[in-house]
């Protein structure tokens, strides 16, 4: 008979989901109109979502070895405390606690409460957001196995849902008459300034393509299964995207994206709904994105509070965020995180932090992927059960394209080109008073973690000093 208490593990499979759920969310719904206000050439456009699918595909090859060298939970926490410094991983842990899931679980919440009260404007969006957080978490706080099955039935779903749309985008409504191939000054665009900003927001709507990193020690044969869960994933992910976007331009011409004002249109998934099913598109769409984001919401609050739970079990004085169920739930740690996506839920305070987000997180990842030359160089004989494919090629693909994002989030202050020559503002981005105060916001985060774990390090000692 097998106890009740028995550890029960994550297998590949709903690892596989937890990484396409925290992929497939806000992004890849509400950023294309930002896009076309600099890009205007159909190829470039997709080029974008091709690119940064490559981007997280290299990042996820890097991942894949680290994980499979490193099989345990924490993500970054566990790469950087190994290969640099404990206070390294503490500070990508604190990071992540406190910014890398919580703030956009509230994001998510938020959004999914707009586009459900745009079909239901009598209810509240702040207080259906708020109260779909807290399905979720009681939902991964009482069962591994329900907290499991309820992630793969929501992604599912979500997969059918969008492989849905996107066939019936290719057969109904009305078509734009547009190419997918190069035409003149496509390959410009694809090098130019307006492409690496947009691909800030296509970074982010395909984040999440290292989640099941985080839950590395709860996955079954985690050397084996770790890699698969991250490359089938992103591959899954960026074939969805490529296509899903092709439909919205294949419904939506690129002029009616902005508004009267030539603000952009963020509800891109409406008004391709509405050209391809009707006047009612727009309300099954959003409804439809709301169920998307319950999986994203879902994932997140399944995957965030593990990094968390191995700070706990690392720091003496912070054990008690670590601390787990008898069936091997971080319940206080599950509970801490979504406290925290609350609270910006409720206060909208989380509105800065989404701006330096990608700033700060992109730090920690790319100091990850940095982190496997290290290993490379410094233990050559450790047991690596995946090595990344094309090394070192792929990883630093990924470093370099962070690296021209990073340029152009903080230290590019120059008007952004459109297509015709003509200036547009920067998609919404940043100048450089805003870049420098974004990153400034990001290295105070960061200040803060330092101050937390050398505290957090004297209390963990001063018990030991007494005895």
């Amino acid at each position: 008979m097998i106890s009740k208490d028995k550890v029960i593990k994550v297998s590949v499979v709903t690892a596989t989901a937890i990484v396409i759920a925290n992929m497939v969310g806000t992004g890849v719904f509400t950023s294309l109109g930002y896009q076309v206000m600099g890009i205007k050439s159909i190829f470039a456009l997709l080029m974008l979502w091709i690119v940064g699918g490559i981007m997280a595909f290299c990042g996820a090859l890097s991942y894949s070895e680290l994980g499979a060298a490193m099989p345990r939970s924490g993500g970054e926490y566990t790469y950087l405390s190994k290969i640099y410094h404990p206070s390294i991983g503490f500070l990508s842990g604190f990071a992540s606690v406190f910014v890398g899931f919580a703030a956009p679980i509230a994001l998510a919440a938020m959004a999914l409460g707009g586009y459900f009260c745009s079909v239901f404007p009598a209810f509240d969006k702040i207080w259906v957001g708020a109260g779909v957080v807290v399905f979720i978490t009681i939902v991964h706080s009482i069962n591994l196995i329900i907290g499991s099955r309820f992630q793969k039935v929501v992604t599912s779903l979500k997969v059918l849902l969008i492989l849905v749309f996107i066939i019936l985008g290719f057969f109904m409504g009305d078509h734009q008459a547009i190419t997918v191939l190069p035409v003149n000054g496509s390959w410009r665009e694809v090098f130019s300034a307006s492409f690496a900003i947009s691909l800030i927001y296509v970074s982010y709507a395909y984040s999440g393509w290292n989640a099941s990193a985080y839950i590395a020690g709860e996955i079954e044969n985690p050397q084996k299964n770790l890699p698969k869960s991250i490359l089938s994933g992103t591959l899954i992910v960026m074939g969805l995207y490529v296509l899903l976007n092709f439909i919205f331009l294949y419904s939506v011409p690129i002029s009616g994206m902005a508004d009267a004002q030539g603000n952009p249109i963020i509800e891109i998934g409406s008004l391709s709904a509405a050209s391809i099913l009707g006047s009612t598109g727009g309300n099954i769409m959003s409804l439809v994105i709301s169920i998307l984001l319950i999986s994203t919401i879902s994932s997140m609050v399944f995957a965030g509070p593990r990094v968390a739970m191995v700070i706990g079990e690392d720091i003496k004085s912070l054990r008690l965020i670590g601390k787990k169920s008898k069936k091997g739930i971080p319940v206080i740690a599950i509970l801490t995180q979504s406290t925290i996506a609350l609270i910006f839920i409720f206060t909208s305070s989380f509105g800065f932090v989404m701006k330096y987000l990608g700033l700060t997180l992109t730090l920690f990842t790319t100091l990850s992927v940095v982190g496997l030359f290290v290993l490379r160089i410094k233990k050559p004989d450790m047991p690596r059960p995946f090595k990344t494919w094309g090394y070192p090629v792929t990883p630093i693909i990924f470093i370099a394209l962070n690296i021209w994002m990073f340029y152009f989030t903080v230290g590019d202050s120059s008007p952004v080109m459109g297509s015709d020559g003509s200036p547009i503002r920067p998609l919404g981005l940043f100048t450089l008073t805003q870049g420098i105060s974004v990153a400034l916001a990001g290295f105070a985060t960061l200040a803060a973690g330092i101050i937390f774990y050398l505290v957090s390090k004297y209390f963990s000692k001063k018990p030991m000093s007494n005895n």
